[in-house]
């Protein structure tokens, strides 16, 4: 009985020392997140977020082991705060030293066109752009000016300017075609289901990129068809494509 009672002891007295360790180090973890400022826990460029990580895993060390001394942590996690704050400044002062610590914003839409370098650059596939453009309500890529990959993996988008100043919401006539694009190549592979739909058959598909000059499917990275079955293409080669001087 005696050895239980040590043991049911020695179990509530590390539980009090969690839960005592919860207490301090959430706090001071807290105090440490302000201190850093709202860019360590906003925008999470890539040094921020292994500070986060960093942090995160120091903290729960501590929390999870008894064994181990709590002063060290503490020690550690101020350590790493002041780091941060030191590797900021630093990164405003010192344009050089930024790049090396930062991801370089990257485009990967011109004119309606995949950059199809820069999306293997940062490992990006169309199906991820397109889902990052439908989140901001667009829905054929046509409608792109520029698309921008910030250095947080986020998407800037720039649509295109209207080509009339009046539309025909304006004037209280509803447009019957809807904005939205259906892909129906990718990467040189013909999506048949989605041609099925519209439709539409392979023949159909190869007159009407014969029309656009394009004599093999395998030089297609991306294709679309409108709701009016007009075509948008952007070819595996975009050397001729200009892309604008964009800097972070």
């Amino acid at each position: 009985m005696e050895g239980i009672k040590d043991k049911m002891n020695e179990a509530m007295k590390e539980i009090l020392i969690v839960l005592i360790r919860v207490v301090t180090i959430l706090p001071l973890l807290l105090i440490v997140t302000i201190f850093m400022g709202k860019r360590a826990i906003g925008e999470l460029p890539i040094f921020d977020y292994l500070i986060i990580i960093t942090l995160g895993a120091v903290a729960g060390a501590d929390i999870g082991n008894p064994d181990i001394k709590q002063m060290p942590t503490v020690a550690a996690i101020i350590a790493l705060a002041i780091l941060q704050r030191i590797v900021a400044r630093l990164k405003i002062s010192n344009r050089r030293f930024e790049k090396l610590l930062t991801f370089e914003p990257s485009v990967v839409i011109q004119d309606g066109k995949f950059i199809k370098k820069n999306l293997k650059k940062n490992r990006y596939s169309i199906d991820n752009i397109l889902h990052m453009l439908r989140e901001k309500g667009i829905f054929d890529v046509n409608d792109v000016e520029t698309a921008i990959i910030e250095e947080t993996g986020s998407l800037s988008v720039l649509k295109k300017p209207h080509r009339d100043q009046v539309t025909l919401g304006d004037i209280g006539i509803r447009n019957a075609s809807s904005a939205i694009a259906f892909p129906v190549i990718m990467d040189g592979v013909i999506y048949i289901n989605v041609l099925k739909k519209l439709s539409l058959n392979e023949k159909w598909l190869q007159q009407q990129l014969e029309q656009h000059g394009v004599r093999n499917v395998n030089d297609v990275f991306f294709a679309s068809l409108n709701s009016s079955l007009e075509m948008h293409i952007s070819l595996k080669d975009d050397s001729d494509i200009e892309i604008p001087p964009i800097e972070s």
